[in-house]
């Protein structure tokens, strides 16, 4: 059995930046709800929490095991392998994990720079486009370079 909900599934420019031509990939939240690893007396996590390696630090429940927010928010995308030696619920390098209060508390201008600038890693961002006369464009980066693809 998995510990994550699907909450939501979008897709983001590939690379981080959108510019006429570039490919889409399908981003997933992943949503942690909050009685997972939950150390309230008598659930069955109350001795130890099997994945606060790789999550952030339960939240407190409700003797029914609600709380106001998640536990976490993991962002993955459809390539993202779920599995590590240290535990089957770990996925394998996510592009983002959020507790549940910052992502219920996050605008989503802000969640898409965030997930934007995970897909981005350390290449350049785009600054600009220009469109050409021959139905292509010119893509120009931060760091000065620039390259053409096809619209």
């Amino acid at each position: 059995m998995s510990i994550y909900a699907t909450l939501w599934k979008l897709k983001f420019p590939k690379d981080g930046d959108e510019y006429p031509g570039c490919e889409w990939i399908t981003v997933i939240a992943q949503g942690v709800p909050a009685h997972i690893g939950s150390l309230t007396s008598g659930r069955e996590y109350e001795d130890a929490d099997p994945i606060a390696e790789f999550l952030p630090p339960p939240v407190p429940t409700s003797d029914g095991g609600d709380s106001e927010y998640m536990r976490a928010v993991v962002f993955v995308t459809e390539r993202t392998p779920k599995g590590t030696p240290r535990s089957p619920q770990e996925y394998v390098n996510p592009l983002l994990v959020l507790t549940g209060e910052v992502y219920a508390r996050m605008t989503f201008e802000t969640l898409y720079a965030r997930i934007c600038q995970a897909l981005r890693g350390n290449k350049p961002k785009v600054v600009a486009t220009s469109l050409l006369p021959t139905g292509g464009a010119r893509i120009f980066f931060e760091d000065g370079r620039s390259k053409e693809v096809d619209a």
